[in-house]
């Protein structure tokens, strides 16, 4: 049986393409959802199914095919099948059914639709689903010039904007789509704190434009010491700090751990080099606690989430991290490491060990655990300073970075 994956566009007949009315003529039996079944010609004679859940579309074909019920089937996906959609998926689950040919047929997306409604192009946009995902949109927004973003779920429009003006962006320009190429369509436009007002269905895109994004062309933020808020709070140094971060390989969109946050330093740093993705700064501290949230503050980094507690036991129930920073382990190291693995045995951990037995600490859990081949490096680092009319090197403490995990570079 041959099984049509049709991107049904806007859900109109004016944006199913040709391909997709030619597949759907050819097919004695169409799934999809109820709205997009009115493309379906009264005159096919195909049998119609209202289904939206994979499994049951996946069982629905299986039981046609075992009958022999049709030659061909169709299932309608809104869009296209080559953004976000489950085509994916559903692609993948049939091609184990030993009767079924899968053929997706493309269609119209809705960052297309809505971008051809705005008059803009969308080649040098920054796409992002929030549609049933967690979605960093400040970070997005904050770091690119366009971004278009989709919507549903538990995300809405309304929600993007309310935490664009959250993060001090309330002022940037805003399109919002809603039931593009449908009745009732609308589309909305202004800065997000007004659009943040209004209300949105589950069919709705928007679009946001920062006329001054953020652009780092150095890499990792290196941030001065002095640029951060201390008081009486231990804090990584800047060098340190700067190849810690780069030994992190963070990427835009990590999920990153500091443990032992302190000021709140190697968190922000860590927040900027990954504008989409989240981190949670670790710190027993209440006094502390408050640096890091003026300090994230304080560099926009809405993406900092303070979490006062002690590690490992504060670990549990955070989200699985992609990197893990540990600064300060209070004598848990084996237990932090083993906390850390358990949630993503894959994740990429650096240690900042001032201590010899910290250092010493470290090894040896790793290795009680299998793990070979850390990275270790020493960081001797030295600083001019005045010295009557001369200047002298006065140097600090050496800390040791322990690297281990996350795969290849």
């Amino acid at each position: 049986m041959r099984v049509f994956i049709i991107g049904a566009g806007m859900g109109d007949s004016g944006t199913l393409t040709a391909a997709g009315s030619r597949a759907l003529r050819e097919s004695d039996l169409v799934i999809g959802a109820r709205r997009l079944l009115d493309l379906v010609p009264p005159d096919s004679g195909a049998r119609c199914m209202a289904l939206i859940g994979m499994d049951r579309i996946v069982e629905e074909l299986e039981a046609a095919a075992c009958r022999g019920e049709a030659s061909a089937a169709a299932i309608l996906m809104s869009g296209d099948v080559g953004f976000y959609s489950g085509a994916r998926l559903l692609s993948s689950r049939l091609a184990r059914i030993e009767s079924c040919s899968v053929e997706l047929v493309p269609g119209v997306s809705s960052v297309q639709a809505f971008f051809a409604k705005l008059g803009m192009p969308w080649h040098d946009a920054h796409l992002v689903s929030a549609h049933g995902r967690a979605c960093n949109a400040p970070g997005a927004v904050r770091t690119h010039a366009k971004t278009f973003f989709l919507t549903g779920g538990d995300t809405r429009v309304h929600d993007l904007c309310a935490s664009l003006v959250e993060a001090g962006l309330g002022d940037v320009a805003v399109h919002a789509g809603e039931n593009l190429g449908a009745r009732g369509e609308r589309i909305v436009s202004g800065p997000a704190h007004r659009v943040a007002q209004e209300r949105f269905g589950d069919l709705a895109v928007m679009v946001a434009l920062n006329e001054r994004p953020l652009s780092r062309p150095f890499g990792a933020p290196c941030l001065s010491d002095g640029d951060f808020e201390r008081a009486e709070v231990p804090m990584t140094k800047e060098e340190v700090r700067v190849l810690a971060v780069s030994k992190l390989r963070i990427s835009a969109d990590a999920t990153v751990w500091d443990v032992g946050a302190g000021t709140g330093s190697v968190s922000v740093e860590c927040a900027l080099a990954a504008p989409e993705g989240r981190v949670f700064a670790i710190e027993r501290n209440p006094e502390a606690c408050g640096l890091i949230a003026r300090n994230a503050e304080r560099f926009g980094a809405s993406n900092v989430s303070v979490v006062e507690g002690r590690a490992p036991v504060a670990l549990a129930g955070l989200p699985a991290p992609d990197c893990v920073f540990v600064g300060g382990s209070a004598g848990r190291i084996a237990e932090i490491i083993d906390a850390a693995l358990e949630a993503n045995p894959r994740a990429r951990i650096v240690v900042s060990a001032i201590v010899i037995e910290t250092l010493s600490g470290t090894l040896d859990a790793l290795r009680a655990r299998g793990i070979e081949g850390a990275d270790v490096v020493s960081v001797s680092v030295a600083r001019a300073r005045q010295v009557g009319s001369s200047h002298m090197m006065m140097a600090n403490n050496p800390v040791y970075l322990i690297a281990v995990g996350g795969g290849p570079c």
